[in-house]
């Protein structure tokens, strides 16, 4: 793989963004895009996936804890149709736990619960992103 993949982790107020590097190797945390609608929040994803010259999108799905998709699955999938509309290619990763594990990372390094509000998103998406590298390289 010679490309690089923009990881999302899509919330109603908040789309945390890490991006691999172009080996597929290691995920890194990018920014955190505040939501504003539908149609900005792609054109910003758009921007993203523009600058480090992709059209490759992984998205956390959050599943219920027994693996079904709930509401805010279908509201995932509702939004990556409109990334597909503008011409991303979207694949979907399981996000269970994937905040909770950002959460403590960033305890660990001793953050403030006001920075960590901050960073919490992208790092999730950095989680989510390294997760499914990981797994690629197992199977």
């Amino acid at each position: 793989m010679n490309e690089r993949i923009v990881c999302l982790d899509i919330g109603d107020v908040r789309i945390g963004v890490a991006v691999s590097d172009p080996t597929g190797t290691i995920a890194s945390p990018v920014e955190v895009i505040q939501r504003v609608g539908w149609g900005p929040d792609v054109k910003k994803i758009k921007a993203i996936c523009d600058r480090y010259e992709t059209n490759r999108i992984l998205s956390g799905l959050p599943l219920n804890m027994d693996g079904s998709e709930g509401f805010q699955a279908g509201k995932v999938r509702d939004f990556c149709r409109q990334l597909e509309a503008a011409g991303m290619n979207v694949t979907f990763q399981d996000e269970r736990l994937s905040t909770v594990s950002a959460e403590e990372a960033l305890l660990e390094d001793g953050m403030s619960r006001q920075e960590r509000k901050k960073k919490v998103d992208k790092v999730a998406a950095s989680v989510i992103l390294q997760q499914w590298l990981n797994s690629r390289d197992s199977g």
